[in-house]
């Protein structure tokens, strides 16, 4: 990338983090927090219809929420991700933002994963057409802009269309001027080659206002112009970023108890999702408005310090008010 400051850095395989840098997330820990109806998957009839009514059960948005409870939201790590979100001073913020949207995407990757795993018994998979007939997160419902107009499908159409608009981004040698992408998981929406031309509602946000020092003095700065990203980079990072986050919202709301309780897989999904949101607010790349859907756990957290002080209010630009 012309510009670009560490040579060694690039924004979309990143610095490499050792053991934790694949494409599957970590496993879970071997015993799980007592709740209603835990326990281990299997594929006997009379437990899927047991999960089948689970997730009916989760997208009513009167049903419980027990991921907002303390006892039910564990993490199986210690300390906060602020180390792995601040830019370091020897590498431009471009390069890092970059990085940080991959990262975020591998991380979320994972997890819809699960919820696309196949049942052997039914034959579908556990996100489907009839358990999820809308992109939900409690009683809000997300759309998609199809024709100039919003139109709601379902969370599988929905996220897969997410998926595919995602890797298309970060495969944009003009969003993403990089060389060619490694480590980035194939997923079904590169597999698919329907051609549908519909984008995420929303996709690239004008209710939202940029940070003091995002742009610079003049319309001839901005953040990622001296390693070759567009003038548009920071909002369409926010357009990612936001996307992102209403899957983490369909993932609590409607999945939370199956697949993510059952397969004792609920603790990496909080990991995931602290470390999305404390990258989102130290860079303010998703709006508290946004964030409502799952206010309640980012207020846990933020008690818990998961979410570290240093994160709110956007943190970075806050300590670095004349960043570029």
């Amino acid at each position: 990338m012309s510009g670009a400051n560490p040579p060694a850095y690039n924004s979309r395989q990143g610095f490499g983090r050792g053991g934790n840098n694949k494409n599957n997330p970590p496993k879970s820990p071997a015993q799980a927090p007592q709740a209603p109806q835990a326990g281990a998957m299997s594929n006997s009839p009379s437990l899927t219809n047991s999960l089948t009514m689970d997730n009916l059960a989760a997208n009513d948005p009167d049903a419980p929420k027990y991921f907002f409870q303390e006892k039910y939201a564990p993490l199986n790590v210690r300390g906060n991700f602020l180390t792995l979100c601040a830019c370091p001073k020897n590498v431009e913020l471009g390069e890092w933002l970059a990085h940080q949207i991959v990262e975020q995407y591998r991380l979320l990757h994972g997890m819809l994963q699960v919820i696309q795993e196949t049942n052997s018994v039914t034959g579908l998979p556990i996100c489907n057409e009839s358990t999820c007939p809308t992109m939900s997160a409690g009683r809000l419902t997300y759309t998609w802009l199809v024709d100039g107009r919003a139109a709601k499908i379902s969370a599988p159409k929905f996220i897969n269309r997410v998926e595919k608009w995602i890797v298309s981004k970060i495969h944009d040698p003009v969003m993403f001027p990089t060389e060619k992408v490694n480590g980035i998981p194939e997923t079904a929406s590169m597999r698919d080659a329907n051609g549908t031309s519909a984008t995420p509602s929303s996709a690239t946000p004008t209710d939202s206002t940029s940070p003091a020092g995002t742009t610079g003095a003049s319309a001839d700065e901005w953040i990622g112009q001296s390693s070759g990203f567009p003038q548009t980079f920071y909002k369409d990072c926010q357009g990612i970023m936001k996307q992102m986050f209403r899957c983490y919202a369909h993932l609590y709301h409607a999945h939370w108890l199956n697949p993510f309780w059952h397969l004792n897989k609920h603790d990496i999904l909080n990991m995931c999702f602290v470390h999305f949101v404390t990258v989102a607010k130290y860079y303010q790349l998703v709006s508290d408005k946004e964030m409502e859907p799952m206010q309640p756990l980012i207020d846990l957290f933020i008690k818990q310090q998961r979410v570290p002080p240093e994160a709110l209010s956007g943190g970075h630009w806050a300590q670095q008010p004349a960043a570029n």
